[in-house]
């Protein structure tokens, strides 16, 4: 895994500059934000920082490279979800056969059905009465799940596209739930003038808390840890003078 990390006064300037250098195109960047400063009267200029993760060097990417298997919505606008769809070719049939049989495998019978399907990336959902062991704490047996679904779509096909696990409708609830805790740790946080830590998040959680939290003139969040699973502290800063308390 490489990583390189980027600046500029706002997101965009940021990403942008992530694809100048990188060669890359915007659906192909996969990155979080690590860092956010809004203007103040000692420090005129906003700053955000983002690191980009990359699975080879920018000249060794094939496309559909670029974003590790368990982020696959980093960087991109939700796409609308579908009505359970035939499956598309042999690529999908093989992908859905193993999922079903790693499940059985595991004591979880279950249907797997195309959930999504656009470029470069492929969401199954997985219907089981087991569904609430599958997602495990905080979604992270279904991420496993997904990252061994994706290791083995590497392997079927040349240019497999990137498998997307769900299971009812997990993802979308923990979006939520997550910019729910997000404001209200910020307003906590406006009221102690101090700072909280949260729980490790994975690079798509915490991109969503700092995009949630930058519409806050007087917070700042940063991550901090090493690792996939990072934490993001979120810091009250005082707007008239731009420290922090």
């Amino acid at each position: 895994m490489i990583v390189k990390e980027f600046e500029g006064k706002n997101e965009k300037e940021a990403i942008d500059r992530a694809i100048e250098e990188l060669g890359l195109d915007r659906n192909e960047i996969d990155f979080e934000i690590v860092e956010t400063k809004r203007p103040g009267i000692l420090f005129r200029g906003g700053k955000v920082k983002i690191r980009v993760h990359l699975t080879e060097e920018p000249d060794e990417m094939e496309e559909g490279d670029g974003a590790e298997p368990g982020n696959e919505l980093i960087g991109r606008k939700p796409s609308p979800r579908l009505a359970p769809a035939a499956i598309n070719g042999e690529f999908e049939g093989k992908v859905i056969d193993f999922t079903v049989g790693l499940l059985d495998r595991m004591g979880f019978p279950a249907e797997v059905k195309v959930n999504f399907r656009e470029e470069g990336r492929v969401g199954l959902d997985i219907e089981s009465d087991g569904s609430g062991i599958l997602i495990g704490k905080q979604g992270k047996t279904l991420e496993a799940l997904q990252f061994i679904v994706n290791l083995a779509a590497g392997r079927m096909d040349a240019e497999p596209s990137r498998i997307v696990l769900d299971t009812q409708d997990y993802r979308s609830r923990r979006e939520r739930s997550l910019i729910r805790m997000a404001n209200q740790v910020a307003e906590q946080v406006r009221r102690s003038r101090g700072s909280q830590l949260l729980e490790p998040l994975n690079p798509f959680e915490r991109r969503l808390i700092h995009t949630s939290l930058a519409r806050y003139g007087d917070i700042e969040t940063v991550s901090e840890g090493d690792g996939l699973y990072k934490r993001i502290r979120v810091i009250w800063r005082n707007e008239r003078d731009g420290r922090r308390e």
